[in-house]
């Protein structure tokens, strides 16, 4: 077998961690800054209006993302578990399997979405104010959604492949690229809401041909491999896609739920306060993944040490890198969340003026948002531990309260029960119900 760059069955899982964890959050970090980068440039050029109408299409491009995460994340746990009983091919299969897989349920949506713009700006919840920024946005960024999920699926594949620094480059120049252009497309050229949107589709291009450059003709152990096309090795690929899909549905519903805390926060706060409203929650929005980067990064960064010492029988390994990865959720979360309590006036003034309504709206509710975070990252951190060890049942489960079974209730309950503020207090009431039954469960299981 040829070897990894790190070795996922001898280093200390300390030193391991720390060389997936520090370039997979830089990585996952630039990303996150182009996201607000992409709104304080909205905000300034165009207004709140273009951050509300924004704010309309993220809960579709998070499904898709859903779907790419979830490939990603099954395929590497897969691969993981091969390599360390030294299945390459069999290693090798699973990652071209996911990565076609994606390109086919990413295609045949996007088609349909730029056929019928309109339509779907109205299904996604756009008010006929904001419908025509809305059609702009999904026309200009929808073409570039198959090159996302390559990058969702090949970013784990790198990782997995012992080149987590060139994953986190591949993200770094994707969000300095798209900075650029988000500049000279905004302001120079006036271009607006589609601006944006026509920048990150160019930046997403970039990131997704470097991911594949690299498992064309770079990768050292996970590259690219031909499928027969024959019934038999068809039939044995939709197996390992469904497998895969199962292992991954938890990353997916972790999407969802995101999809959910903005379709259903836009539709509350446009029921309550109107589109001054939406446009403060699309500030917070843009914030919100962050947060969901910063718990993605712990958990991706330890996947790949729990798979591969889960699949060689060292639980000792498997249990060491758990503890790390639950103290670094509890010190980033706490970090993120002083930030939003200390500093609510700033982190809103990047994007608009503070005597815009939506500012003044945004301002009030940050600290309020922000006291679910600790519970918010610990929760993705937990439930990609059971993704990593095949446990599906408690991942799945974990992530669906973290959605539609307490998130929804939340949004729909508080602010009848409380006012507007309820509104703000629903994603942290649903995260910390979630960190209470995931300690129950923890607790019981272990006894047992």
């Amino acid at each position: 077998m040829q070897r990894d760059a790190i070795d996922l069955g001898t280093l200390r899982v300390a030193t391991l961690f720390r060389k997936y964890f520090i370039p997979t959050l830089l990585g996952m970090l630039s990303m996150s800054a182009v996201t607000v980068a992409d709104g304080i440039f909205v905000g300034h050029g165009v207004g709140s209006d273009g951050i509300a109408a924004i704010n309309i299409c993220i809960p579709l491009l998070m499904v898709f993302m859903g779907l790419g995460l979830m490939a990603g994340v099954g395929c590497s746990v897969v691969a993981s578990i091969h390599l360390s009983q030294n299945k390459i091919k069999a290693a090798r299969l699973n990652v071209t399997q996911s990565l076609i897989f994606v390109t086919c349920m990413g295609l045949l949506p996007s088609i349909a979405i730029l056929g019928f713009p309109e339509a779907a700006a109205r299904v996604l919840g756009s008010s006929e104010h904001l419908l025509p920024q809305v059609v702009d946005y999904l026309v200009w960024f929808v073409p570039s959604l198959v090159l996302e999920l390559w990058i969702a699926v090949g970013l784990f594949v790198i990782r997995l492949d012992g080149a987590p620094r060139l994953a986190m480059w591949c993200s770094v120049v994707s969000a300095l690229v798209n900075l650029g252009l988000d500049w000279l497309f905004i302001f120079p050229l006036g271009w607006g809401v589609m601006g944006a949107a026509f920048a990150t589709s160019l930046s997403v291009a970039i990131g997704g041909l470097i991911v594949i450059g690299y498992l064309l003709f770079r990768a050292r152990t996970l590259r690219l491999y031909p499928l027969k096309m024959s019934g038999k090795s068809l039939r044995l690929s939709l197996r390992n896609i469904g497998y895969q899909c199962r292992i991954g549905s938890s990353a997916f519903l972790g999407e969802i739920t995101m999809a959910v805390l903005m379709f259903t926060g836009n539709q509350v706060f446009m029921h309550y306060l109107g589109d001054a409203g939406v446009g403060a929650f699309g500030i917070a929005c843009y914030y919100a993944p962050f947060v969901f980067m910063i718990g993605n990064a712990i958990a991706q960064s330890a996947q790949p040490i729990i798979s591969y010492n889960f699949g060689a029988a060292r639980p000792d390994r498997v249990a060491q890198a758990q503890r790390i990865a639950l103290l670094t959720a509890v010190a980033c979360g706490l970090t993120v969340t002083a930030a939003f309590v200390c500093f609510p006036e700033t982190l809103v003034g990047l994007f608009v003026e503070s005597r815009d309504a939506a500012a003044q709206i945004a301002t009030a509710g940050f600290p309020l948002f922000a006291l679910g975070f600790v519970c918010f990252v610990a929760n993705l951190t937990v439930i990609g531990y059971y993704q990593s060890l095949e446990r599906v049942r408690p991942a799945t489960v974990f992530a669906l309260l973290r959605g539609a079974l307490l998130l929804v209730p939340s949004f729909l309950l508080l602010p009848r029960a409380i006012g507007t503020d309820g509104i703000w207090l629903a994603m942290p009431l649903s995260e910390c119900m979630t960190s209470g039954i995931i300690a129950g469960y923890y607790l019981t299981t272990r006894r047992r």
